[in-house]
């Protein structure tokens, strides 16, 4: 029987679904813990992750030759370039110095390893191990932007780069379905995928627990 793109997305997400506290910057805080430093960091970092993945992405819709691989690192490029916009009004809630900010290596071993994946990895690889990853990005984001409003009196504004992230959207998935089932029908297997995926879980978590100990 033909394995189907949604049995091997689901498969994935949930071997990649991070153990409740492993992210420790999250708990700090939702009870106000997390000195404003902290989050002024988080953005200074994403400052610099957003100007690297936005390259790679758009590298790796570059080398796909399948078209909604294409059209998923495209959309996720055109997200960058939103996301990067929203990120100002953060800075300046946080009272980060987005120009001035050096880069901690804890937080930018994820971005690193993104732009290896552009240029090593097979695109499919790469699509799987990033969508799988999303949806415990989305969940942190979500849950950052309410502790923030509840704790530290951020506004709407503030909280919209987080607020972005946690918004479910439906074109990268249905994009990295058609891709992932195209790669089926050509006999592809997603172990190396799997395994790329579970080096970016491990990174994103390094990037939280980095801001966590500051």
């Amino acid at each position: 029987m033909t394995t189907s793109a949604r049995a091997v997305l689901s498969q994935t997400q949930a071997e990649l679904t991070p153990l409740p506290g492993a992210n420790r910057l999250l708990p700090m805080v939702a009870d106000g813990r997390a000195p404003v430093s902290a989050i002024a960091a988080l953005a200074g970092e994403e400052r610099h992750i957003i100007a690297s993945d936005w390259r790679a992405f758009l590298t790796l819709a570059a080398r796909a030759q399948e078209q909604s691989a294409r059209q998923f690192f495209s959309f996720l490029a055109g997200g960058e370039s939103l996301a990067l916009d929203l990120l100002v009004p953060l800075a300046e809630a946080s009272g980060a110095d987005l120009d001035g900010y050096v880069p901690l290596a804890g937080c930018q071993a994820y971005p690193a390893y993104v732009a290896s994946l552009a240029l090593n990895a097979e695109p499919v690889d790469a699509l799987l191990a990033l969508f799988a990853n999303f949806a415990a990005w989305g969940e942190y984001c979500a849950a950052i932007a309410s502790s923030l409003r509840a704790q530290y009196g951020f506004d709407d504004q503030a909280c919209a780069f987080f607020d972005f992230f946690a918004k479910p959207v439906p074109e990268p998935e249905q994009y990295a379905l058609n891709a992932i089932q195209a790669a089926l029908d050509q006999g592809w297997q997603p172990n190396e995928a799997r395994r790329h995926g579970h080096m970016l879980l491990n990174y994103e978590l390094m990037f939280w627990n980095t801001l966590a100990d500051l």
